[in-house]
């Protein structure tokens, strides 16, 4: 004969199992609709950039060895109306087929919604070791007075929605081809890739 004790007791750890269920299955959908909800009242928008200005000082190849400066106006456009932008931490490159010619560390700096930033980036090649086929192509265009560089930035970014304040966030920027003309100050503007 069943103990009356056993069978009692399996239909109370059914409920119990139930009800945790349902507890949980409700959790998950209220955080699902915070999330959602937060999302579309914010309607975040990537940041845009592009290379508004690109002029190359003291350009100089010799013995398979590179030096220069290269000056960059960065215009870096928040188009979010609710969203700010914390960039913490920036680096900037410059390429030459896919070598590294130079970088710098950027200022950090603070970006509220819907702002442009102007950033002047100067980075100077010094002494920079070239493959023969890199040095040769970088100087025949220097020759025919157009080189044609990657300008790539990095940052360590946070994003601000009144008092709410995002973890860090890596921010990448891919601009190419950049089009410098060694005769002129001024290049044409140039539109960049941005990965978050």
């Amino acid at each position: 004969m069943a103990n009356p004790r056993a069978l009692t007791a399996q239909p109370r750890q059914s409920k119990l199992v139930r009800t945790i269920c349902m507890v949980l299955i409700a959790l998950i959908v209220l955080i699902g609709l915070t999330v959602l909800i937060i999302w579309l009242s914010l309607k975040p928008k990537k940041p845009r950039y592009s290379i508004e200005n690109a002029s190359i000082s003291n350009l100089n190849i010799a013995n398979n060895h590179l030096n220069g400066t290269f000056n960059f106006v960065i215009r870096a456009f928040n188009p979010n109306s609710r969203v700010s932008i914390y960039y913490d931490k920036v680096e900037v490159y410059v390429f030459y087929d896919k070598d590294k010619l130079a970088a710098s560390a950027g200022q950090p700096f603070f970006q509220p919604h819907r702002n442009e930033n102007h950033l002047d980036e100067k980075l100077v090649a010094q002494n920079v070791t070239l493959t023969g086929k890199v040095a040769k192509d970088l100087g025949l265009e220097k020759a025919a007075g157009n080189v044609e560089l990657d300008v790539q930035m990095k940052a360590k970014v946070r994003f601000k929605y009144g008092s709410w304040k995002t973890g860090h966030r890596r921010l990448r920027v891919f601009c190419s081809p950049v089009f410098v003309q060694s005769s002129k100050k001024n290049s044409q503007t140039t539109d960049c890739h941005v990965s978050l």
